[in-house]
């Protein structure tokens, strides 16, 4: 695969929607960009608090900005406050997340296809629907653990 597809997008979103349903988890914001950070597919579920599909590209933009899955850069903002405020300053308030459930898309070769952010439960419980969409599209995905 050379892009991320919106076949593959598509795959990711509903995949990710379909595991916060079975985990019973609260509604959802699903952001999938490409490599290049062009919108491919974007599902915000019927009950998602305000500003979650914001929250849910920063999470996505600042891990394609930083090359990191957003836990990485959540380490990093507690290790290094001043650098991800700094970043923050310059990318916009809206573009870097520094939490959880940013995750980046791989091909299986390692090639950067995208990322995804998901915004609407715990961080955890975002990564973990985040992580699910991108293997069922048989992609590989980088959370930055």
């Amino acid at each position: 695969m050379l892009d991320l597809t919106l076949e593959a997008a598509r795959t990711i979103v509903d995949t990710a929607l379909r595991e916060a349903r079975a985990r019973n988890l609260k509604p959802l914001a699903v952001v999938v960009y490409d490599a290049r950070g062009a919108l491919k597919a974007v599902s915000v579920e019927d009950g998602t608090s305000l500003r979650r599909a914001e929250i849910a590209s920063g999470k996505a933009n600042g891990a394609l900005a930083l090359g990191l899955g957003s836990r990485a850069i959540h380490a990093r903002a507690e290790a290094q406050p001043y650098f991800v405020a700094a970043v923050t300053h310059l990318a916009g308030p809206a573009a870097l997340v520094p939490v959880p459930g940013g995750v980046l898309i791989r091909s299986g070769e390692g090639r950067l296809l995208g990322a995804i952010g998901i915004s609407g439960d715990t961080s955890d419980n975002d990564e973990i629907c985040a992580v699910a969409g991108i293997e069922a599209a048989g992609l590989v995905h980088e959370t930055g653990a």
